[in-house]
């Protein structure tokens, strides 16, 4: 297949809570209007939350991959579904968002692969920086972390107005530090990124994937026997019984929690209640309230609730450090009983 023929794929990337959705969703909200996307979003979490915080479009497909890594535990059904949906949507473009505590290298690979290299044209790594993590060691130190934006051809600086001056100054410090130099580093306003930086991308720098491409070993153990199972789409808990999963890797405990679509939660208790969770939890969850379907999204403690449209069912995912994990666990079980935060 001719070059030019070719499908460009963008990889956002970037750790916890950096604002990847949002930035995605600020491209979704430029696309040309002859285009047709396709966006294949990875989650940590087993419940799958990310699809749900998009808004239908017929012109935007969004596959939703919960429960793993692109680069270990999911490498083959990003492919299966990768496959799917150019043959199924034939998009003019595809954007990719991994985990947060995804690893890019075995997602190059596998999409610089055989199975890849006439069909698709990876663009440049794009990864997103909160200047705010900075101040974590916990965050700066995480090999994860370092090897996102090692291996970006470009950053997005994000979260710009919930940063101090001194926390830029330190971003951009960070990033000078990096070598060789990004392609470009962008400050986001109201987390928007222009889209000329998105369709003016070229390839991504050699120089940048090659300092990692290996799946480290910390991912590699991840690894388990390929399997399609975890449709986002999945049938729905029974009333008053909802479901949950937790699951612990890279040092992060991931707990997720579905409801069944009737159940309606008192809109002002939910969000009071969430706030309780630690400052270190990141929470992301779409439900069912007295006020309409909501979207409610919590990075280093700031919450922001939006209106959703429609969907499956209630879901929440709140991920923690592992030695944070057990902080949580009593705000969380009370959510499980029938009648908490819900309104009747």
């Amino acid at each position: 297949m001719a070059a030019a023929t070719r499908v460009p794929v963008h990889i956002v990337t970037g750790f916890l809570g950096s604002g990847k959705t949002t930035l995605i969703h600020s491209l979704v909200e430029q696309k040309p209007v002859d285009e047709k996307w396709a966006i294949l979003v990875n989650e940590f979490g087993q419940i799958g939350i990310d699809q749900a915080m998009f808004d239908q479009h017929d012109d935007v497909v969004v596959k939703g991959l919960p429960g793993g890594c692109l680069c270990c535990q999911l490498a083959f059904v990003l492919q299966a579904a990768l496959v799917n949906l150019l043959a199924r949507n034939k998009p003019d473009r595809v954007i990719i968002e991994p985990s947060g505590l995804g690893h890019p290298a075995g997602l190059l690979d596998l999409l610089r692969g055989e199975a890849f290299q006439d069909v698709v044209a990876v663009q440049d790594i794009i990864a997103t920086l909160d200047p705010r993590r900075l101040d974590e060691a916990r965050v700066r130190q995480h090999d994860t972390f370092q090897d996102q934006l090692a291996m970006a051809d470009a950053i997005a600086i994000t979260m710009g107005d919930q940063a101090s001056a001194e926390q830029h100054e330190r971003a951009q410090q960070y990033i000078a530090e990096l070598w060789p130099p990004r392609k470009w580093v962008h400050r986001t306003e109201h987390s928007t990124l222009p889209l000329s930086l998105l369709l003016h991308s070229g390839h991504p720098s050699a120089s940048h994937a090659s300092i990692q491409t290996a799946i480290p070993d910390a991912h590699r153990h991840l690894a388990i026997a390929p399997s399609l199972e975890g449709s986002f789409f999945d049938a729905p808990p029974q009333l008053n019984q909802p479901q949950q999963k937790t699951a612990s890797s890279l040092g992060y405990t991931s707990t997720g929690l579905r409801w069944h679509p009737a159940e309606r939660f008192d809109l002002d208790h939910l969000a009071a209640y969430l706030t309780k969770l630690p400052a270190t939890a990141r929470v992301k969850g779409v439900f069912h309230t007295t006020h309409g379907w909501k979207r409610l999204n919590r990075a280093n403690g700031a919450l922001s609730v939006e209106s959703s449209a429609w969907r499956q069912d209630s879901r929440l995912e709140v991920i923690t450090p592992e030695n944070d994990a057990d902080s949580h666990t009593q705000l969380l079980a009370a959510l499980r009983t029938p009648s908490a935060l819900t309104s009747h």
